[in-house]
């Protein structure tokens, strides 16, 4: 019985000695997720305004398409009047 207890006493102080987190493993810690954020902020920043660029563009390009659009049915408008114009000069 006394070698059960002597190894469940060397396990507890080998147990209880790797449960304890000092001072030290806090700031290895904390210094290790600043440096993670340092990396990944940036990253998701650029990505973001990417994405909102990227929408804006597609939204202008969209815009853009339907003022060609319209820019065409204008000029055939503006081309039917004028031979319509010259036809009516032509017959008074």
């Amino acid at each position: 019985m006394s070698e059960k207890n002597e190894l469940l006493d060397e396990l507890d102080t080998l147990v209880a000695s790797k449960q304890k987190l000092g001072l030290n493993y806090f700031l290895y810690m904390l210094l290790v997720l600043t440096f993670i954020a340092m990396f990944a902020f940036p990253k998701i920043y650029i990505t973001q305004q990417i994405y909102f660029k990227s929408r804006d563009i597609a939204k202008l390009k969209v815009e853009y398409d339907t003022l060609k659009e319209e820019n065409k049915l204008i000029s055939a408008s503006v081309e039917s009047i004028k031979f319509k114009n010259q036809i009516l000069d032509t017959l008074f």
